[in-house]
């Protein structure tokens, strides 16, 4: 079997092209992203203070528990997306501006991490003549997530710095950009599946690629 993939980095769900390997694949992927990115949130916002005993909603390594409605429609329709808003309180941090966006910045790092994992793997299998595709799938999911959170938007990491940059008094605009941030996200993601117009992709895709290819040459 071969051991590159069948399907292209980015990896978007095609109907009219459907492959039960891959679509798996891309769930599996899916659903580690999701967990990786949503715990290591967790993890530095305890590290920096915001720490909690039996907190429910972050340490239960259950991906499921982490689906956010719109991430995971944006993964359905533009092979990116996020995990629920893990809640932090900046209040116990040290530096509250600076440490969530340092907390927020985790989730992309630990999914470039995964993806590092998943291309030893993948070097290991190749060693063996065994079909790697599936963590090549991982790879380039977790490329994928982490490349798209440069997109300035919350709840994507570089957008949770635009939104510590809104002056304090500006709350109602700060208030705003979270709401409308997801949806913009999603709507952006959508009109370009549906007019076939690059809008995101030209800037996205050739970092992912990159960063992808440099993974499995590590």
């Amino acid at each position: 079997m071969p051991l590159d993939p069948t399907w292209p980095v980015p990896y978007v769900l095609d109907p009219h092209n459907f492959a039960a390997d891959a679509v798996v694949s891309f769930c599996v992927s899916v659903l580690l992203a999701v967990m990786i990115n949503a715990e290591a949130q967790a993890f530095v916002s305890s590290f920096l203070g915001d720490s909690r005993i039996n907190a429910k909603d972050r340490f239960h390594f259950n991906a499921f528990l982490h689906l956010d409605i719109l991430g995971s429609i944006c993964y359905l329709v533009g092979g990116f997306g996020w995990p629920r808003t893990m809640a932090i309180d900046a209040s116990k941090f040290a530096r509250p501006r600076l440490d969530m966006v340092i907390t927020r910045l985790a989730g992309p790092i630990a999914n470039l991490l995964l993806a590092s994992i998943g291309g030893s793997f993948v070097f290991f299998m190749k060693m063996l003549s065994w079909d790697a595709r599936v963590f090549l799938m991982v790879i380039g999911v977790n490329v994928t997530t982490a490349v798209y959170n440069l997109l300035p938007l919350p709840p994507l990491a570089l957008g949770s710095l635009v939104c510590e940059l809104i002056p304090p008094d500006k709350v109602r605009a700060r208030s705003l950009l979270l709401q409308i941030g997801p949806f913009l996200i999603v709507a952006l993601a959508l009109l370009e599946r549906i007019t076939h117009q690059a809008i995101l992709s030209p800037y996205f895709d050739p970092m992912i690629k990159a960063v992808f290819a440099y993974i499995r040459t590590l």
